[in-house]
């Protein structure tokens, strides 16, 4: 797609072609005496160059181009970009002040000054009221008038153009801070996520300066941004384009994916000029959306999508509205994570994420493979220099799981705390696990269970709801490049967060007072006759007999302070 003669924002603001060594000046003149008169009046000078543009004037001289007709003279401004028009009023093909309307009309920002034949005030302020910057009576012309007259009349508009440039920008301002207040009362008011993603789509396409707007997410495990909520003039556009938030990929060089990856606002001002963003550019265009604003709706950690917003008009996001724009952002997301807090405190619903490692404990895979047995790895307890696993075994016997671990690397030290018929409880030390475990509980999830069975080793991890799966995700990936994410599930919590008691666990007890409590209850040390002494389990957790004593009774005392006490 070829780009279009448009001028760059800072020519527009002085008037001049920045990229050009000369000052275009476009002659509209049916006679040739006094075109010659004209032509010989400004060449060969420098000095109009230096009134118009002093800093960049050192060489500059004028450039002149003649037309005799009205209808060449438009063709020429739609071929080239003209700083200022010198027209007659009186053509072959266009006779008065019509000819000037018709040039005016073509191009409202280039400078015109009218010449004419006639000594005729009157002629002149018509012309001027019908949007000439000036005019010149031909016989009374001289060099140094006809400079100063062009200069004056290339400032004139200039500042024109920086006048209404501020109104549209004062107004655009009073609209989105307006759409600010609304979309504050929609949080207010409103009680779902999706409604609020909807009464911001809708509130952003009743504005006259935006022509369609919608909010994106980030589906777990994908880097592609899904539609979740839209209004306006969308035509298909949504189904025509595939977004990412991949760098690498082509779909994710744009301002979504840009956003979503750089947590601040992204526009494009001018999406004609914009080659990178060739996947959607094209649609944007044929739907008329010449500007757009992308907007990431980020809480601290948690990325909950990007709101874009599309406008008819080029530049219609430049300057201090995208300070505006980052702020309803940040709205939008408070009020996510609000809604999504409130939902947690009174639901029992909690988010799951299904995992399979594919090199982690390959000779218990295997194992599981060839015996069809199956091995749950039920809680996971982080000691001070290793991570602790308990669980149970199913159709194996003891010695062949116990021979297999040892040939495990990253899992040791197993030790048998209490056998059934076909199954058996363990306890086994997992350091392979260690760096896992941690970079998920860091990011507010707990590996709920793990199962390696029928030659597969997966693993569920826990997120209340409101955190950011996808990140999540990604931290896992990351970790460990051999796992791959299955499935996200909603699920109710288990027995041991629904009890009233999980509070005392998560909010009093220090991680070292927890880790004595949980691998004292998992290790059997409650049972009768007990599974484990406490100098095996203060062993297991790398301290001191004392020190685990120590850690124990206070938790002990911690928890039935919050059961008992008052």
């Amino acid at each position: 797609m070829s780009e279009p003669n448009t001028k760059t924002e800072t020519e527009m603001e002085t008037g001049t072609d920045t990229d050009s060594e000369t000052l275009e000046i476009l002659l509209i003149e049916d006679n040739p005496g006094d075109a010659r008169l004209i032509q010989e009046m400004l060449r060969g000078t420098e000095e109009l160059a230096q009134r118009v543009s002093p800093d960049d004037a050192a060489g500059r001289t004028p450039e002149i181009t003649n037309e005799t007709r009205l209808e060449a003279g438009l063709e020429t401004m739609e071929e080239m970009t003209v700083d200022v028009v010198l027209l007659d009023l009186n053509l072959p093909d266009s006779e008065g002040l019509k000819t000037l309307e018709t040039v005016h009309a073509e191009s409202e920002q280039t400078p015109i000054v009218v010449l004419t034949g006639v000594r005729d005030q009157q002629v002149g302020v018509q012309a001027i009221q019908r949007g000439a910057q000036d005019f010149l009576v031909k016989d009374e012309v001289t060099s140094e008038l006809l400079v100063r007259t062009i200069h004056h009349a290339i400032e004139r508009a200039r500042q024109e153009r920086e006048r209404q440039r501020q109104r549209d920008q004062l107004e655009a301002l009073n609209r989105l801070n307006r759409i600010g207040h609304d979309i504050t009362h929609a949080v207010i008011t409103t009680e779902t996520r999706a409604d609020l993603e909807q009464r911001v789509c809708d509130r952003l396409a009743e504005s006259d300066g935006y022509r369609f707007a919608w909010i994106g997410g980030v589906n777990p495990g994908s880097d592609r941004v899904v539609p979740k909520a839209a209004a306006g003039v969308e035509d298909g556009y949504l189904d025509s384009v595939a977004i990412s938030v991949d760098e690498d990929d082509a779909a994710g060089q744009g301002p979504s994916g840009t956003a979503v990856r750089t947590g601040s606002v992204q526009v494009a001002n001018d999406m004609a000029d914009e080659p990178t963003f060739e996947p959607w550019r094209d649609a944007a265009l044929e739907r008329g959306y010449q500007s757009s604003a992308a907007i990431p709706i980020i809480h601290e950690d948690l990325v909950y999508g990007v709101l874009n917003i599309y406008s008819s008009s080029p530049r219609a996001f430049a300057g201090p509205e995208t300070t505006i724009l980052a702020r309803i952002g940040d709205v939008i997301a408070h009020a996510i994570t609000a809604i999504e807090r409130k939902d947690a405190l009174v639901s029992d619903a909690v988010i799951e994420l299904e995992f399979r490692v594919d090199e982690l404990a390959e000779p218990l895979i295997d194992l599981s493979a060839d015996e069809s047995c199956r091995i749950e790895l039920e809680q996971l307890i982080r000691g001070d220099e290793t991570l602790l696993a308990y669980g149970s075994a199913h159709g194996i016997d003891q010695e062949v799981f116990k021979e297999t671990i040892a040939d495990t690397d990253g899992f040791s030290e197993v030790r048998f705390l209490a056998a059934r018929r076909d199954e058996f409880e363990f306890e086994l030390v997992a350091p392979a696990a260690v760096s896992l475990f941690e970079t998920i509980a860091t990011h507010g999830g707990r590996v709920r269970s793990a199962t390696i069975d029928d030659g597969e080793f997966r693993f569920v991890v826990e997120l209340s709801r409101g955190r950011d799966t996808r990140q999540m995700i990604e931290l896992i990936k990351e970790e460990r490049d051999d796992v791959t994410y299955l499935a996200q599930r909603t699920s109710e919590r288990s027995e041991r967060s629904e009890s009233g008691s999980s509070s005392v666990l998560s909010d009093e007890l220090t991680e070292k007072q927890r880790a004595a409590l949980e691998t004292a209850y998992f290790a059997g040390y409650f049972d009768w006759p007990r599974e484990s002494t406490g100098e095996e389990i203060s062993e297991r957790l790398g301290i001191a007999p004392a020190t685990f004593n120590q850690h124990l009774r206070t938790a002990e005392r911690k928890f039935f302070d919050s059961v008992l006490g008052e």
